[in-house]
C-alpha cells in the first residue's frame, strides 16, 4: 500500500479547480492524469518579457509589457479577415492588436474602448504600423501585470499555456514535505536543495542545477529497484544447469566459433551451472554470432532435462528465429515450437499442453510465451533477443514460470554505453562479443543527397538486373499532408512503374499473415525490391539482398541506422549501404552521416550516438517510447547513473537498509517514482 503522505500527488487531476471534461481530454493526451504528473511537466522553455513605457520601434522582435488605452475596434470585410484593435501609450504612440477567427469577439469584450488594460506579446512590424498579434496576456486595472520570465510548457490540442501554468501551480500547492532519500555526503557536495523546493524552483527557473537533483532521484529509484529485484530473486533458488555435450557435440555449424564467442559462451555455461539464477546481458554487434551462443546455452538446458525458451520483439523475428533454429537443430531429438499472439485454437491448445507435458524442449515466440496462461514443465533458461522494454518488472515475472527461477540471457545488437547499460540493465552481468566473424566484409556505406535519386534509381536497376536483391526504408506508411516523407506505399508504387512486380511492400500496420507472405516472397528471391518502414530493423536475414537504401536518413538515429545497415553484409560478396540525405540538413545531422560513412564499429557509433543525441533520446528508443525515465535526460545519465548506483549500494548494505531511516525515505521514492518491480519486492518481502 503506498504511503498516505503520497496520497495529494496521485490525486487525478480531474479534481483540480478548473478541470472539467473538455480539459482532460488534451491533460490524458500528455499523460497528465495525476497531480504528480503535472508536478513532474516541467517547461520546454521560456518566454523573457521587457516592460516598457512607451511603443518604440526598436523592440520589434522582442516580447514586450505595456500599458495601453483602448481606442477603436476594426473588423475584417469577411469571416477570414482579421480583426483589429488600436491601442495608444501615454504619449499617444498607436499598436494594432490582431486577432484571427473566433477570438476576435472575445477580444472585442476583454478590450472595450476607452478603457486601459495592460497587454503583452511579441511585438512586430506591419509596413508603417506596430501590431501585436494575438497577445499572450490582457490585464485590466488592479490585476496582476504578466511576469517578466514565464515558463512555455509542452501543450496539447485544447490546453493553453495560461491554463498548463495555473495546473502546475496548483499541483505544486499541494507538494508534501518528503523525507531526504539521498546519502547526506552526497547531498552536501552538490549543494542541492530539498526535494519538494527543487521541484517549485525548477517551474521557477531559479536555478537549472536543480533539474539535476530531480534527474538524480529517478535514477537512485531506478537503481534500487534494480538491486532489490536482484537480492529477491538470489533468495529464491534456480536450478543448475550442467549439460553433458551429446547435442551440443551433434550441432552444425556453419562457421568455426570465434575466440569472443568461446569466451561468452563459458562464461554463461559458469553462471548457469550455479543454484543462483543467471542475469546477464549479452551484447553483440549486427551478425557478431549471438543467436549461435544463445543455442548452445539452450542446449545445455535440453541436455539437463530442461527447457528453454527464446522471445523475440517482432512476429517477423520469432518466426524466422524457429524457422532458423529448426534448420541448424535438423537431425537432433529436439522438439521446438513457436508460439505468437496469432496463433489459436488447436493449434496453440497443442503447443501448450507440450509444454505443460515437456515434450517441448524449446519455444520460440513473442511475449505470448510468457503470458499467465502459458505454463511450463520445467523451464530452465529464458533468452530475451532485442527486447528493450524486458526490464525488472518483466524479470519478476519471469521468475514464476520455472521450478525455481529460469536463469535470462538478454541479447542487444545496439551496444550500449556504459552509463546507460547501468541505467537499464545495472542488475546484470555483462558479455561482449567483440570479434566478427571471419569472411565478412564490412558494408560500404555512402551519402547521397535527396536530389539524386533518379541516378538512384538507375544504380538500383543495375542492382537487381546482376541477380541481387534490395531493401528500400522510408519512414512513414503513408503520406501524410503534414510531412514531405517518403511514405513506404507512396514509394513502393513509384518504383514499380519502374520494376513492376519486383516491388514488394512491407510495414508495421499490415496484418501478421501479411507480413510473413512478404517475407517469405523475398526471401525466396521471388520478389527482389523489398520496400519497408523500420519493420525490417532487426532480424531479417536474407543474404542476397546486398543493397539497402535508406530514405530521408537524417531523420534517424545512428543506433537505427546501423541496425538497419546490419540488415545487408550477410553473404560472401560486396554490400552497400545508401543513405538518402535531405538537400538542407543540419551540423548534428550531418555528424550522424559522417560517422557512418566512416566506421562499421557499432560499439564505437554507441558511444558518437550519446554525444550526439545528448538530451534528446536513449540511443534512438525515447522515439519510439521505449525510454525507462520521465525526468532524467541522456546527459544526466551519463552524469548521475555511476553515483546514484553507489548510493542504492550503500543504503542497502551500510545505513541500515530499507528499515533505517533513510530507508524508510527510500522507500517513499520507490512509490514516487512508480518503480513497481521495487515496490512489488517490498510488498512481497
Amino acid at each position: 500500500m503506498r504511503p498516505d503522505i503520497l496520497n495529494p500527488l496521485f490525486t487525478e487531476t480531474g479534481a483540480l479547480k478548473g478541470v472539467g471534461p473538455g480539459l482532460a481530454k488534451p491533460l490524458d493526451r500528455l499523460g497528465l492524469t495525476r497531480v504528480r504528473d503535472l508536478a513532474y511537466h516541467f517547461p520546454a522553455g521560456w518566454t523573457y518579457r521587457k516592460q516598457v513605457p512607451l511603443l518604440d520601434a526598436a523592440d520589434v522582435g522582442q516580447n514586450i509589457i505595456v500599458r495601453l488605452v483602448i481606442v477603436d475596434h476594426k473588423s475584417g470585410g469577411n469571416a477570414r479577415a482579421p480583426t483589429r484593435i488600436h491601442g495608444c501609450d501615454a504619449e499617444g504612440n498607436y499598436v494594432s492588436l490582431v486577432f484571427f477567427g473566433r477570438n476576435a469577439g472575445w477580444a472585442r469584450k476583454q478590450l472595450p474602448i476607452g478603457e486601459e488594460r495592460t497587454i503583452s506579446g511579441k511585438l512586430e512590424q506591419y509596413g508603417q504600423e506596430l501590431q501585436i498579434i494575438h497577445p499572450d496576456h490582457i490585464v485590466a486595472g488592479g490585476e496582476a501585470v504578466p511576469a517578466i520570465m514565464e515558463p512555455v510548457y509542452p501543450l496539447s490540442e485544447g490546453l493553453t499555456n495560461n491554463r498548463a501554468g495555473q495546473l502546475v501551480a496548483q499541483a505544486l500547492e499541494k507538494l508534501p514535505d518528503l523525507p531526504e532519500w539521498i546519502e547526506p555526503g552526497l547531498f552536501a557536495q552538490k549543494g542541492w536543495k530539498g526535494w519538494r523546493e527543487a521541484l517549485a524552483s525548477v517551474h521557477r527557473k531559479e536555478d537549472a542545477s536543480l533539474q539535476d537533483r530531480l534527474a538524480y532521484d529517478e535514477l537512485f529509484a531506478n537503481q534500487l529497484a534494480m538491486r532489490l529485484v536482484r537480492a529477491a530473486l538470489d533468495k529464491r533458488r534456480g536450478t543448475p544447469i550442467t549439460g553433458d555435450g551429446r547435442l551440443v557435440g551433434q550441432l552444425q555449424m556453419p562457421f568455426a566459433l570465434t575466440g569472443a564467442q568461446r569466451r561468452v559462451i563459458s562464461e554463461i555455461e559458469g553462471d548457469i551451472a550455479q543454484p543462483r539464477p543467471m542475469l546477464r546481458l549479452l551484447q553483440g554487434d549486427v551478425g557478431s554470432g549471438k543467436t549461435m551462443v544463445a543455442l548452445h546455452a539452450l542446449l545445455r538446458a535440453v541436455e539437463a532435462g530442461l527447457q528453454g525458451a527464446l522471445l523475440a520483439p517482432t512476429e517477423i523475428l520469432a518466426r524466422q528465429h524457429f524457422a532458423n533454429l529448426q534448420k541448424m537443430l535438423a537431425g537432433l531429438p529436439i522438439n521446438i515450437a513457436v508460439l505468437t499472439g496469432r496463433d489459436k485454437g488447436r493449434a496453440r491448445e497443442s503447443t501448450l499442453m507440450g509444454l505443460a507435458d515437456g515434450s517441448i524442449h524449446i519455444l520460440v515466440g513473442t511475449h505470448a510465451i510468457f503470458q499467465e496462461a502459458v505454463t511450463y514443465k520445467a523451464l530452465g533458461l529464458a533468452v530475451i533477443d532485442e527486447q528493450h522494454r524486458f526490464g525488472v518488472s518483466q524479470r519478476l515475472m519471469l521468475s514464476k514460470k520455472g521450478r525455481g527461477v529460469p536463469h535470462l540471457l538478454v541479447m542487444t545488437a545496439t551496444p550500449i554505453p556504459r552509463s546507460l547499460a547501468l541505467a537499464a540493465y545495472g542488475d546484470m552481468d555483462v558479455s561482449q562479443i567483440d570479434e566478427m566473424p571471419p569472411g565478412r566484409t564490412p558494408v560500404e556505406t555512402l551519402v547521397m543527397s535527396q536530389e539524386r535519386l533518379g541516378e538512384l534509381v538507375d544504380g538500383v536497376a543495375r542492382h537487381l538486373s546482376s541477380g541481387k536483391q534490395a531493401f528500400w526504408v522510408c519512414p512513414l506508411v503513408e503520406e501524410s499532408e503534414h510531412s514531405d516523407l517518403a511514405a513506404a506505399e507512396q514509394r513502393a508504387a513509384e518504383l514499380r512503374l519502374r520494376f513492376g512486380d519486383q516491388v514488394a511492400v512491407i510495414h508495421g500496420r499490415m496484418k501478421g499473415p501479411e507480413k510473413d507472405a512478404v517475407m517469405e516472397a523475398f526471401a525466396a528471391a521471388k520478389t527482389r525490391l523489398l520496400v519497408a518502414t523500420t519493420v525490417i530493423e532487426v532480424g531479417v536475414d536474407v543474404p542476397n539482398a546486398s543493397l539497402m537504401v535508406v530514405e530521408a536518413a537524417d531523420r534517424f538515429g545512428l543506433a537505427q541506422l546501423h541496425q538497419l545497415r546490419g540488415r545487408v553484409g550477410r553473404g560472401s560478396e560486396q554490400s552497400r549501404c545508401i543513405l538518402v540525405r535531405s538537400p538542407h540538413i543540419g551540423e548534428t545531422a550531418r555528424a550522424r552521416l559522417a560517422l557512418m560513412r566512416e566506421t562499421n564499429d557499432g560499439f564505437r557509433i554507441a558511444e558518437e550516438d550519446l554525444k550526439l543525441r545528448g538530451a534528446g533520446e536513449m540511443l534512438g528508443t525515447r522515439q519510439s517510447g521505449d525510454s525507462p525515465f520521465r525526468v532524467a535526460t541522456n546527459e544526466q545519465v551519463r552524469e548521475l547513473i555511476g553515483a546514484a548506483s553507489a548510493d542504492a549500494r550503500l543504503l542497502l548494505d551500510r545505513d541500515g537498509g530499507l528499515d533505517g531511516a533513510r530507508g524508510a525515505a527510500a522507500r517513499i521514492a520507490l512509490y514516487l517514482f512508480e518503480r513497481d518491480a521495487g515496490v512489488a519486492t517490498l510488498r512481497s518481502g
